[in-house]
């Protein structure tokens, strides 16, 4: 009883000074985020994970990017999270941005890790919810940027699943995973979109080619 006051407490505090932001942005809300990471070096795992729950429950996108970056950056935390955890912290991701801080703060690194099952990834692609299948993607771009072939292989089994899907935040996010694949992996961008010509959005096919070709999504056009 006396622990969870203390997450309520601690819950509150945060929520009154991100409140007091004038207005908040992400370097703003990181600072509150970063004085709260100080003070919590010590705390246990337990209650930094359920400190993160306490701050979601608030349906507000900058107090889940704080609940997110404060578990990714107490290394106890992160070691310690598990894939329950992980899909909890999830509940309530309606938008891209707070779809985007679960899967770049948090379900990217533990994929690119290893520690969320491939098979995870899968059922969020045929997920009803957009949103599910937005983070399906968005959890690849790290493995995407930063792995070697092996881990493109594994990008490109994901995206290939979401290939043929039309919702906008779903193509977008697909556009993004294969575009940081082809950086360091241009022969198996070009070949997902060979293998996918037909059922890729044309918007997919551009972006990555353009990238391919000039480094950049839209290239600037002559003044």
């Amino acid at each position: 009883m006396k622990r969870q006051a203390e997450i309520v407490n601690l819950g509150n505090e945060i929520r009154s000074r991100v409140d007091l932001l004038p207005p908040p942005n992400t370097e703003a809300v990181r600072a509150v985020r970063t004085e709260f990471s100080r003070r919590l070096a010590k705390c246990a795992p337990e209650l930094m994970i359920n400190l993160a729950f306490e701050l979601i429950r608030a349906n507000s996108n900058d107090l889940r990017f704080v609940a997110y970056e404060l578990v990714a950056h107490h290394k106890p935390t992160f070691s310690h999270i598990t894939e329950a955890d992980l899909l909890k912290m999830g509940t309530g991701i309606d938008s891209w941005s707070s779809v985007d801080c679960l899967a770049m703060i948090l379900s990217g690194p533990l994929w690119a890790q290893g520690r969320l099952r491939d098979e995870t990834l899968i059922a969020w692609t045929s997920s009803p919810d957009r949103w599910w299948r937005r983070a399906a993607l968005v959890t690849t771009v790290l493995a995407a940027r930063h792995g070697d072939e092996s881990a493109g292989r594994r990008v490109l089994k994901v995206c290939t699943l979401l290939a043929a899907d039309k919702d906008d935040m779903v193509v977008k996010a697909l556009s993004w995973a294969i575009r940081e694949l082809s950086k360091n992996h241009p022969d198996q961008a070009r070949a997902f979109l060979a293998t996918h010509k037909s059922t890729l959005s044309p918007r997919v096919i551009r972006e990555v080619n353009n990238k391919l070709r000039t480094g950049l999504k839209t290239p600037r056009r002559p003044k």
